[in-house]
C-alpha cells in the first residue's frame, strides 16, 4: 500500500535526483529534502503495479506503457524495488 512515510533511501533517492523533477534544486540537505516530500505528500509505492495504480487515479497515464510511466519525471526509483511519486 502507498505510504507517506520516508525513510533515508526515499529521502536520498529525492535528493540525488530531484532535477529529473525541478528545473533546479529545491533541496541541498537531507532535512530540506525531506521537508519538501512532506510539503508536495510524495507517495511511497512498494513495487511498480502500485505506481501504475496510484498513477492512473492520479494522472491521466492512458495510452502509456509500463515503461513510460516508470520513466515519467515524477517517479523516482528508489532502489530497493519501491518508487516514490513526487508531484512537484
Amino acid at each position: 500500500m502507498s505510504s507517506y512515510e520516508y525513510d533515508e533511501a526515499c529521502v536520498e533517492a529525492f535528493l540525488e535526483n530531484q532535477l529529473q523533477l525541478l528545473p533546479e534544486k529545491v533541496a541541498g540537505t537531507y532535512e530540506e529534502a525531506e521537508d519538501f516530500l512532506e510539503s508536495c505528500m510524495a507517495i511511497v509505492c512498494e513495487n511498480k503495479k502500485e505506481v501504475l495504480e496510484y498513477l492512473e487515479e492520479e494522472m491521466d497515464i492512458v495510452g502509456m506503457d509500463e515503461e513510460e510511466v516508470l520513466q515519467a519525471e515524477e517517479v523516482f526509483d528508489i532502489g530497493d524495488g519501491r518508487y516514490l511519486v513526487v508531484e512537484g
